[in-house]
This record gives C-alpha cells, structure tokens and sequence, in this order.
C-alpha cells in the first residue's frame, strides 16, 4: 500500500470524491446508477490539497484508491474535514495509518473539532483522538411560513467579500480560529451569504438552497434571527435543512420547530481543548 499526499488536480479531485461516495454509500443506493460529485465537493478537495497539503492524504493499494483523509488547520485549531476507507478495504489498516498522517499535521493545534457521521467506527476513532463527541440533531422538512413572524429589528442583508473581516472575527470569538481562505470558497459556491452587524453584536448566516450550510453570532438572538431569515428565504417547494445542532443549540431547535421543521438525531459534534461554539451551527465540509 502507497501512502501520499492529494494532488490539487481535477483527477485527484474526482479520485478522492468516487472514494467518497463509495464509502458512504446506503444499502438502498444503486451500485449501477452511482452518485456523482458535486462541484462544492470537488473544489473542497482542491481547496485543500492547496491550503493544506500535509494534511490530505491518498492510501493506494493495486492501482485503486482505498482511503483519503482531508484535514485543516486555521490559526490552532485542526479539523478533520473527511475520512473515508473503501469497503473492500475496512479492517487493514487503512484508516488507522491515514489518520496518523493527519494527526501529524495537528502538532501544536491545542484545539480540534470535527462533524462525524454516526458511523461507530468514526465515533471510535475521534474518541481515541481525545475528541469529547457531543450528539446531534438534524431539522428537516417544509418551512411553514406562518411560524416566520419575526419583529424583524435586526437588520439582516445579503454579505459579501466586503464582509470577511467581519466574518473571521465573528469565527476567532466563538471558535478561537478563523476560517479564512474558506469563506472565499463558500461564497464562490453557496447560493447566499447574510449578514448581521448591529450595536447588539453581529453574526453570519450561509444558505445554499433548502440547506443552512453554516451559521455563527455573538448571541441566541442575533442567531435566531438570522435563522429564521434564512428559512423564510427556502424556495417554495424545497425542503429545508439544517444540521449539527449539539444541545448547546437549543435557540436553533425552537426556531426549527416554530416553523414545522422536524428534529431528529444525527451524528455528533466533537471537540477536544475546548467547549462546542455556541451560538454556532458549523458546516461539515469546513466546520
């Protein structure tokens, strides 16, 4: 078996997201009809084969690809962004030996967090990494508009470039790290960015579709409010979705229910060297 580092190349883009899929796949998925990537997937990979090189990793064995691991470090925070061992190849060592190298690129981050399926063996392996993993919740469904009442006193509007001073400094109180070069990827690929910057504090809101992708404030307030902005812009007819509420994130779960949204359990936030950011919904690409 070859272990090296992931190119940043539209092959090894595609190579790592076949992977990917192939290893997350459901017993209800068709192997004859597999999924295909999406542009956000491919251009993560990319990202950060660039911002990250020591920790993106490729296992190969017989000329096939067999485990990938991505992972971050953005100012003392390391965060394992995916990991995926092929099937055929489980119980070899595979991940044990993929970690290790992504461990490696962690050396002097006193901090870590991470969004992991439910998946026992992930949860074992973050918690043998000193991970504290805290279960989450997932809301979905059709947004009932009639629950959107909302006085409406902050003020909330659409953000860009401009605003990633704001943004990072937002990222550095609550989660002690910006995200930095990764808000220029999420603007480049979700569909809006809103923004909330008022005396009472200011916070930020990604939504991609139905999808809340990632959402941060300096209060249950200004989150709420921001939340409740991005479900009241889901298309008519799409469902929404917002994912890794941990129990510290109990202002998102009223907001969700407020507005028809159903909860129900699904893999974990862990941290290790600090406490789950709140009021804070990370994303599972860029945390």
């Amino acid at each position: 078996m070859i272990l090296r580092q992931v190119r940043d190349t539209a092959a090894d883009a595609e190579v790592v997201q076949e992977l990917s899929l192939a290893a997350f796949a459901g017993p209800s998925d068709d192997p004859a009809r597999p999924a295909r990537p999406t542009p956000l997937q491919l251009a993560r990979t990319r990202h950060l084969a660039r911002t990250d090189p020591g920790g993106c990793w490729l296992a190969e064995s017989g000329g096939q690809a067999v485990g990938v691991v991505l992972s971050m470090r953005r100012e003392g925070l390391w965060m394992p962004s995916l990991f995926a061992v092929r099937p055929s190849a489980r119980d070899r060592g595979v991940g044990r030996l993929l970690f290790e190298r992504a461990l490696a690129h962690a050396r002097g981050c006193l901090r870590g967090m991470v969004c992991a399926s439910d998946s026992p063996a992930a949860a074992r392996r973050y918690r043998l990494a000193g991970f504290t993993l805290h279960p989450a919740m997932r809301l979905t469904g059709r947004v009932d508009r009639d629950g959107l009442i909302d006085p409406g006193d902050i003020p909330v509007h659409r953000g860009n470039a401009t605003h990633l001073h704001l943004l990072d400094s937002v990222d550095r109180r609550l989660r002690g790290s910006a995200h930095g070069p990764d808000h220029e990827l999420m603007l480049g690929h979700f569909e809006e960015l809103l923004v909330a910057d008022a005396l009472a504090g200011s916070g930020y809101c990604y939504r991609d579709g139905g999808t809340v992708r990632l959402l941060a404030a300096t209060s249950k307030r200004i989150a709420a409010r921001l939340l409740r902005e991005a479900l009241a812009r889901v298309p008519d007819g799409t469902e929404a979705r917002v994912e890794y509420l941990t129990a510290e994130q109990e202002w998102a779960l009223d907001v969700g229910l407020e507005v028809g949204l159903t909860p129900e359990t699904g893999g974990f936030v862990g941290v290790r060297g600090m406490r789950p950011p709140a009021p804070y919904l990370p994303s599972g690409a860029f945390l």
